[in-house]
């Protein structure tokens, strides 16, 4: 705790706070750190106890995934707010974790929209990875349905999996690129030059233009 107050940085902070992140620690000075440690259960749990993110963060790094149980992941989700927390948990931890795949269709239905996300998040993920057993057309059905009106950060979940049902699968592409389209989810969203369009008929677009080329 003492090497993390060390690297806190008060512009970094202000940056992050931004994006709704409440630390003020550089992301590369952090897993600098962690590689410095390597992998400690027992003290990812610790820091993980401490509530403060930049601690938290650490503790993603320097765990062992396949440790916790399914309740404890359950519990860490509903606990971390920090947007960047919450990322890192699922990308870093719950993909790692045997319990994935559980974790993921019972998140999907939760009621809290930022536990529905990371559903979406993993969601995504199989989409592309192990599309295998899922029901696209019914999450096309979902998506078209609640994807509107859904909170920013349930939102752009969502969106995100649209765009990679369309990329990934030509059979729904049409069907995913029309939802897009009614829907305008994100078609005005702020997109510097050369970085695609998170506005799924855009993003469809050009990444099926790259596989192509």
């Amino acid at each position: 705790m003492a090497q993390l107050a060390e690297l806190e940085d008060a512009k970094v902070r202000e940056a992050n706070e931004k994006r709704g992140d409440d630390h003020g620690v550089n992301l590369g000075q952090l897993r600098a750190l962690a590689k410095r440690l390597k992998t400690q259960q027992d003290l990812s749990v610790r820091l993980w106890e401490t509530g403060d993110t930049a601690a938290r963060l650490l503790a993603l790094l320097v765990c062992r995934p396949k440790a916790f149980r399914r309740d404890e992941l359950d519990a860490m989700l509903r606990d971390a707010r920090a947007p960047k927390l919450q990322d890192w948990l699922v990308n870093y931890v719950v993909k790692k974790s045997p319990h994935c795949e559980e974790l993921r269709t019972a998140w999907l239905a939760d009621t809290d929209p930022a536990v529905a996300a990371a559903g979406w998040a993993l969601t995504s993920d199989r989409v592309v990875k192990k599309p295998e057993g899922l029901d696209l057309p019914a999450l096309l059905d979902a998506i078209e349905a609640e994807m509107k009106d859904a909170p920013d950060r349930l939102q752009w979940a969502m969106n995100t999996c649209l765009a990679q049902i369309g990329i990934e699968h030509a059979a729904y592409r049409k069907r995913a690129t029309a939802i897009g389209e009614r829907l305008e989810v994100l078609k005005d969203y702020p997109t510097p030059p050369g970085c695609t369009s998170p506005f799924a008929p855009a993003w469809i677009g050009e990444m099926v233009r790259r596989k192509e080329e």
